[in-house]
């Protein structure tokens, strides 16, 4: 009798159940990713089949929809790719970025796996590793340049006499800026403009009210008729006697785009390169996959990129739970990159990628796969009817 065709069809769609109140029960699972089942008929030489197998169970790795948090350390793919994890020494590769940051620095997600990355200043083909953000302050930076451009007023009249900072009538003009030596002790810098001559004026630079150390700290600059600056950059002065043990300070002015106008004196930019030590007081992730410290100076420091991963055959990953696969022969190697680049998507911070589960066909796939158990049964019961009639003929 025919009882095996129906007890492998109670099989697969049992099965089929299973798979389909998996993809139902992680409806809201951030990252997770459905599953289909796959059926072949049985035949063993003879015209009549033997039933049906499951002859595959396949991922489904198609994007899920990016749902806001906004919360800075929620990640989520925008494109190809897996976050490339460790955990309990074995790499493992999941689309949930979901972290949070570790009291020594680490980023993990809930089940204790750690992304993983290039540290900062990594070369090319450089071994991805467990990320760590580091607690130390940033250390400060001594001011090397000062970039600064300038309207100046060529209707007025050439300076006489010798030039005295404390004397307004000694230089055309004045502005100030905040640079900083050694130790990250903050000095005013003030930059003085003296007309000598038609499109000729003198440059000198004081700090804390002391001139600049070298010989002639006055610098000529030229214009030409039209107010546009001939004399090259940068020019520089030099500090020293700053105090508190600091190193002698040599600050590069560049004063490209400072024109020579009928307009009054005014400052257009001024920009420099020095700053005070900082603490870290958070972090901000790039969709290149940086992640740059903050820090209380209003300086940014790159501390690390994200690596992303991705394979030829994903439907190859082997699920080992916790919203994560692993590596195996059908999947191939892992394709290791930076977030943007080849097959591999953007990152997006604040957000995270819901479950590509589309609960209203899973609700009809389930009501599919109960009758397709339910006719099962049925088959059973009537061969089973069958076969007691056979016995029961006298």
């Amino acid at each position: 009798m025919g009882f095996s065709q129906a007890l492998s069809g109670l099989n697969a769609a049992s099965t089929n159940l299973d798979v389909v109140g998996n993809n139902i029960a992680n409806s809201q699972t951030v990252g997770f990713k459905s599953s289909g089942v796959q059926f072949a008929d049985v035949y063993a030489g003879a015209k009549v089949g033997l039933g049906t197998r499951v002859s595959a169970v396949l991922q489904d790795f198609s994007n899920g929809t990016l749902e806001s948090t906004n919360r800075n350390l929620d990640l989520a793919i925008s494109g190809g790719g897996f976050f490339r994890m460790s955990q309990n020494d074995q790499v493992v590769y999941s689309r949930n970025g979901q972290l949070t940051m570790t009291a020594d620095g680490y980023l993990e997600n809930a089940q204790g796996a750690r992304l993983t990355g290039f540290p900062a200043g990594a070369g090319a083909g450089a071994e991805p590793q467990a990320l760590q953000v580091p607690s130390a302050a940033l250390p400060a930076n001594a001011t090397t340049g000062i970039d600064a451009s300038f309207v100046l007023d060529s209707s007025v009249n050439a300076v006489a006499g010798p030039f005295d900072q404390n004397n307004t009538d000694s230089y055309s003009y004045a502005n100030s800026a905040t640079v900083y030596d050694s130790q990250g002790n903050s000095h005013n810098v003030t930059m003085y403009f003296s007309k000598i001559s038609d499109n000729n004026w003198e440059v000198r630079q004081s700090i804390d009210g002391n001139p600049a150390t070298q010989d002639d700290a006055a610098t000529t600059v030229t214009f030409d008729t039209k107010g546009q600056l001939t004399t090259g950059m940068p020019l520089t002065f030099s500090f020293g006697g700053l105090g508190n043990g600091t190193d002698p300070l040599t600050v590069d002015l560049d004063l490209a785009g400072t024109t020579q106008t009928g307009n009054n004196f005014s400052l257009d930019s001024l920009t420099q390169d020095g700053y005070a030590s900082g603490n870290l007081v958070g972090i901000a992730i790039n969709s290149d996959g940086s992640i740059m410290g903050n820090y209380s100076n209003e300086q940014s420091q790159n501390l690390g990129t994200i690596s992303l991963a991705n394979f030829r055959n994903p439907e190859g990953l082997k699920p080992v739970g916790d919203n994560a696969w692993a590596e195996t022969g059908d999947s191939g190697q892992a394709l290791l990159g930076r977030a943007g680049t080849g097959m591999l998507g953007s990152i997006e911070s604040g957000v995270v990628e819901t479950s590509n589960v589309d609960l209203t066909r899973e609700l009809v796939d389930l009501i599919i796969a109960q009758r397709n158990f339910q006719a099962n049964t049925n088959s059973v019961r009537t061969q089973s009817e069958v076969l007691e009639s056979v016995v029961n003929l006298r």
